[in-house]
């Protein structure tokens, strides 16, 4: 389903702030200002309207952070202890969740560890904030993008036919659209290499099929797929939205932006939010059969211009395997939906369907 969605305006450098207060803004209803010295800013900050503003991990001169909380703004400083940045104002790169060797010294890795065991006040705080911040980044993200989702397991192997196919579907779609996935491994991975990866698939299939699985080693699976990412000139953008809450699913490095969550509930409700341009659904298990249902939900209930495609590849999966269609159909039937809901067998009906229901958004 398309969504309209709030916005709202990061400053993160002294620089940005300077300019915009001498440009005369009176007010600071809904920025956010992230990770700023301000201990010389208070003077001019405090002769602004504050309420409905929120600066996060700012440094103030001694009492001006209460002056602002006085004036109406938010005021959250930094938590200590912590892996990860609560408030940052981008979504991550791979590089940067895999910064180091082995995995399981990577932010990554040590960001899963502490959501298993970080139960203290902050800790949990900390875990709100960086959700937050990330969704406000994702928001920021793919707005004036036209997304479109893949939805499919995690457990396809490197070198199998669905993993090709999955990786075939996202570089037809990648061609005119943003692909967004669930950011790990399997049919995610595949979508996003095959968005990625600008020219012939067959090369980068081959070299990432010499490591099958993530599993035993998470290290030579990322490090088999960042050889095709530097070997690959012109790689195309596309977009994973992971999350630690499955600790045993590592993100995929061909998503060139990562928005990864720890909590996933949110998480599975922004990756079909985001997708405006629809959503294509490879055969799956439990997790796709739930995504199915939620995205339907949302375009049930919707008017038809706010409907997005939904395309089901795989008819015996989906008509016996888990006869998702007909339930998908009898929700369906009679509302503005109908036309957008669609089963083939092929992930080349797939891209065509998508392009004929999208031709260029709106």
């Amino acid at each position: 389903m398309k969504h309209s969605r709030g916005r709202v305006l990061d400053v993160t450098s002294l620089a940005d702030l300077d300019r915009r207060l001498a440009g005369g803004a009176h007010s600071l209803a809904g920025w956010r200002v992230i990770e700023l010295d301000l201990t010389d800013r208070g003077p001019v900050l405090l002769t602004r309207e504050l309420a409905q503003s929120l600066f996060l991990g700012c440094t103030f001169a001694n009492g001006e952070d209460d002056a602002v909380r006085r004036a109406g703004g938010t005021v959250l400083h930094g938590i200590d202890g912590i892996p990860v940045d609560p408030y940052r104002a981008s979504l991550y790169s791979p590089g940067e969740l895999y910064d180091t060797s082995p995995y399981e010294a990577t932010l990554d890795a040590r960001a899963y560890a502490w959501s298993r065991g970080g139960t203290a006040p902050d800790d949990t705080l900390a875990r709100a904030l960086h959700d937050h911040s990330i969704d406000a980044a994702l928001t920021e993200w793919v707005s004036g993008r036209d997304v479109v989702g893949v939805m499919g397991g995690h457990a396809h192997e490197r070198g199998g036919r669905a993993y090709a196919d999955a990786a075939r579907l996202g570089h037809g779609l990648g061609s005119h659209l943003t692909v967004a996935t669930g950011g790990g491994p399997g049919a995610m991975e595949a979508a996003n290499l095959g968005a990625f990866v600008p020219g012939d698939l067959d090369d980068a299939l081959a070299e990432v099929a010499r490591v099958p699985s993530f599993r035993p080693d998470v290290g030579a699976w990322a490090r088999s797929a960042f050889a095709v990412v530097e070997s690959t000139a012109d790689g195309r953008e596309s977009l994973g939205i992971p999350t630690w809450h499955y600790g045993h699913e590592p993100p995929n490095p061909f998503a060139t932006a990562i928005a990864k969550f720890f909590r996933n509930a949110p998480r599975e409700a922004l990756l079909l939010e985001v997708c405006n341009a629809g959503i294509v659904f490879l055969p799956g298990a439990g997790g796709t059969v739930q995504e199915v249902f939620q995205d339907a939900c949302e375009n049930y209930y919707a008017d038809e211009s706010a409907v997005a495609p939904m395309v089901l590849v795989g008819r015996r999966h989906w008509t016996e395997e888990l006869p998702v269609w007909p339930l998908l159909q009898a929700l369906a039937r009679g509302r503005a939906m109908e036309a957008y809901v669609h089963l083939v067998d092929s992930v080349n009906e797939a891209i065509e369907v998508v392009g004929v229901n999208w031709p260029g958004g709106d």
